[in-house]
């Protein structure tokens, strides 16, 4: 109701294929998914990747580490990944299990080319890094007020004019709209910047990106007029289990 009288978007972004994005193929490698829960899709780590690609030696930078697999995956097509997770202490001091906050980084702790950065996105010095960055990821608390913070932040700290936004769970899947989501996002960027922000379909991201794009309305059920094919391996890791 907020968002439908604040902005007229009932219906949520416009939606728009991947290959109206990219004018090309849409097609590429996810090397590392687990399946597991707090993850992005298949098809969201796909869109990245291939969001990489529009820049020469891609720097990136996400918010929101959870078990790695995002930057992983990145750390593979980009020249710089750089991502932020909140400290074991403050994950202590909300109560959360030991499990769970062994299990930040999974992934991508060992990796060299990936630097981690511990803090709190709402208080975080995003101008400590020196620098802009080409593909930012915006991937924390999924919350109203925590959405429209990390947004502000980015398009005021991160940016440069070409750089490419990613929200991820804009939708709760790839038919659904996160509407709290959905208004942290149109409260965290200028008015004038809601013309170059979609929802891509079949995933649960939105993107700000600069480009005239043909788009449509999300209507249910949607028509799969377009697939993905996915090969798959099975692999166990060389990490203690947890």
């Amino acid at each position: 109701e907020y968002v439908d009288r604040k902005y007229n978007m009932k219906h949520g972004l416009p939606m728009v294929d991947p290959l109206e994005i990219f004018k090309k193929d849409y097609n590429g490698n996810v090397s590392l998914f687990t399946f597991l829960d707090g993850g992005s899709l298949a098809s969201d780590i796909l869109l990245l990747k291939a969001l990489a690609g529009e820049f020469k030696k891609c720097s990136y930078f996400e918010i929101g580490t959870w078990r790695g697999e995002s930057a992983v995956n990145m750390a593979e097509v980009a020249e710089e990944v750089y991502t932020l997770n909140l400290s074991d202490d403050e994950l202590i001091a909300r109560g959360l299990s030991q499990e769970y906050i062994e299990q930040q980084g999974y992934f991508s702790r060992s990796n060299k080319k990936i630097t981690h950065l511990r803090g709190n996105s709402r208080n975080f010095d995003f101008t400590s890094p020196g620098k802009k960055f080409d593909l930012i990821f915006i991937d924390g608390s999924h919350h109203y007020e925590d959405v429209k913070s990390d947004t502000r932040n980015v398009f005021q700290s991160l940016m440069h004019e070409n750089s490419i936004v990613v929200w991820h769970d804009y939708g709760i899947t790839p038919e659904d709209i996160r509407y709290e989501v959905l208004a942290g996002i149109l409260d965290g960027v200028r008015k004038e910047d809601h013309k170059h922000i979609y929802h891509v379909a079949q995933t649960k991201s939105a993107i700000f990106i600069r480009k005239d794009i043909r788009s449509g309305i999300l209507t249910k059920p949607v028509c799969p007029n377009h697939y993905y094919s996915l090969d798959i391996k099975y692999h166990a890791t060389n990490q203690r289990e947890i």
